[in-house]
């Protein structure tokens, strides 16, 4: 069903089709008022007009002219605003592009910009949340020796925290998993892949992995850090609101600390 002048193209949802999108957009030159994804057509009152083709070398040759035209540090918030999964975040970024294409100036830093102060904002806020994956992560070990941590992410920040755990963790095998969006990364002290569930022995409840595969001294360490916990903890300081604003409620299910 058309809805007005709709222009409406469908894509993968892969930061790979997106930069192919912008490369058919000049390539045929049209450009669409509505960015969905196939699945999410099937539940909307629109129609496509247009499908896109992941294709590796025109998402290349759009990143490649990207980094020609701005920062390293402006390609990488493209990346991270993608990332946020907002609704019509696929139009902004679009809209974003274009003007650093067309513009026969620099725009990154003109604030005065609408496109420009969105996609700051926005940034921001993906940083902010993959920050709190590094600081909120509890690892469980399994009796396997693998160490396994889960999240539920507000945005798909988890590709933005891999370097740090590889780093920080290299002599260790580990498993990070959003279980919003059921998939992860495991580290075999070697490489690293993308890894999805299909029976999942993970609690989604509380997080927490099924006893059966539980390492024997896991049980001890958790209590041990709760003990801990509320040593350190001085109950005549405790400011609910400050606590929910630096540790949002959403992590605390995987928060050995809060288990009770």
């Amino acid at each position: 069903m058309k809805t007005g002048n709709s222009n409406t193209w469908i894509y993968d949802k892969t930061f790979e089709g997106l930069l192919s999108l912008v490369f058919d957009c000049y390539e045929i030159k049209q450009f669409p008022s509505k960015i969905l994804g196939k699945t999410e057509l099937q539940t909307s009152m629109f129609t496509a007009d247009y499908e896109v083709i992941s294709d590796e070398i025109k998402a290349k040759r759009v990143w490649k002219g990207l980094n020609k035209k701005i920062s390293k540090l402006s390609c990488e918030m493209i990346y991270h605003v993608f990332l946020s999964e907002m609704e019509d975040i696929e139009i902004l970024l679009l809209n974003y592009i274009r003007k650093i294409f067309d513009s026969p100036e620099n725009i990154e830093y003109n604030f005065r910009n609408e496109s420009v102060l969105k996609m700051l904002k926005i940034n921001k806020k993906v940083k902010r949340e993959a920050q709190r994956i590094i600081m909120f992560v509890r690892f469980q070990k399994t009796a396997d020796d693998i160490y396994y941590a889960s999240f539920e992410p507000k945005y798909n920040v988890l590709p933005l925290t891999t370097k740090h755990f590889k780093d920080r963790f290299a002599d260790q095998k580990w498993i990070i998993y959003d279980m919003k969006r059921n998939y992860g990364f495991y580290y075999d002290l070697e490489n690293m892949s993308e890894v999805t569930f299909t029976e999942s022995l993970v609690d989604t409840s509380s997080g927490q992995i099924d006893k059966s595969i539980m390492a024997q001294s896991e049980e001890f360490f958790r209590e041990l850090w709760k003990t801990y916990f509320d040593s350190a903890c001085i109950k005549e300081r405790i400011n609910p609101r400050l606590h929910m604003q630096f540790m949002p409620k959403r992590f605390w299910k995987h928060l050995t600390e809060k288990q009770r």
